[in-house]
């Protein structure tokens, strides 16, 4: 398994199908105190030349075997970040042995209990107050790990993050396990599943205090022949998010060939509050799709009417 990942590492940095724009901002690391961060995940900063007036903040946490840096390269969020004028944060992994974030402790699945997921969330606290960031504009995406860490966040904070976006993770809760950053192989090999009602319920208990409160929105992509993250999981995260969500889980809309030839876009709730996208024949190196994930987040807007925490409802 583990070679597999490796091997995603190296695809994942080829996969950019557009360079960065040159520009004198780059990537910084914080040294300070930025808050609570009992893992010590390692924290790296985007703060493009020309940053919007109360900024959005793009949180990208990368895959096995990756890192900050990595990530930073890997895509073309930081040329749209000088373009649009929001931050990103890179954070990076405190699990040297292979760099995987930590969706497995209690203390991560739990809102502000700990892990990784507590040290993320301090840095987009923390920019928030260093740079005027707009709190209701917080968002998360990530690929593989990243997006397993992605559905952490927005299922433990879900106060905190307006919208995520997912490529080839899994349902929140699924690799849990006795210690930080555990491989869950059963989850892996789609050998976990539960009902709706279960799935949601691990959300749920993972800040029991939010209670009926407003939930991101979300979006998944998944590849049907993904040998590392089993397909399975498309069908359990699906399960998951609609039931958190209460929206129907029959979609209102399937889109063929969308974004890309062979992926067909499913659009779950009225208001379209989840989105899944199966991606035919596509293995776990899965593109990212940064396009889809701007205007899911809204995050060419800089002023204005912009997508934001408390907007619409899933139903």
């Amino acid at each position: 398994m583990l070679p597999r990942l490796r091997h995603l590492a190296t695809t994942l940095l080829a996969s950019s199908s557009t360079p960065l724009l040159a520009g004198a901002a780059s990537l910084q690391k914080v040294t300070t105190d930025f808050g609570p961060n009992p893992r010590n995940v390692g924290f790296y900063i985007y703060v493009p030349d020309a940053l919007s007036p109360r900024p959005a903040i793009l949180v990208n946490p990368h895959w096995c075997h990756g890192d900050a840096q990595a990530c930073h390269r890997g895509s073309r969020y930081a040329a749209l970040a000088d373009r649009h004028g929001f931050i990103v944060i890179y954070p990076d992994s405190p699990n040297g042995a292979d760099k995987c974030w930590d969706v497995s402790s209690n203390a991560t699945l739990s809102h502000d209990g700990g892990g990784d997921s507590l040290g993320i969330a301090s840095m987009a606290r923390w920019a928030l107050g260093k740079y005027n960031g707009d709190p209701a504009r917080v968002f998360v995406t990530g690929v593989s790990s990243g997006a397993m860490m992605t559905q952490v966040l927005v299922g433990a904070y879900p106060e905190l993050f307006a919208a995520g976006s997912a490529f080839a993770g899994v349902p929140f809760g699924c690799f849990a396990g006795d210690g930080y950053a555990v491989w869950g192989g059963e989850c892996a090999e789609g050998r976990v599943t539960k009902s709706p009602e279960e799935w949601a319920a691990l959300v749920e208990a993972a800040y029991p205090g939010y209670g009926d409160g407003w939930r991101p929105k979300l979006q998944i992509f998944h590849g049907t022949e993904d040998e590392v993250l089993d397909y399975v999981n498309y069908g359990e995260a699906v399960k998951q998010w609609t039931a958190v969500l209460r929206i129907d889980a029959e979609p209102v809309s399937t889109v063929p060939n969308t974004p890309v030839p062979s992926w067909t876009k499913h659009v779950y709730g009225a208001s379209g509050w989840f989105e899944a996208y199966s991606a035919a024949g596509v293995t776990h190196n899965i593109q990212n799709q940064e396009d889809v994930v701007m205007e899911w987040f809204d995050l060419a807007c800089s002023t204005g009417d912009c997508f934001k925490w408390g907007d619409g409802c899933p139903n």
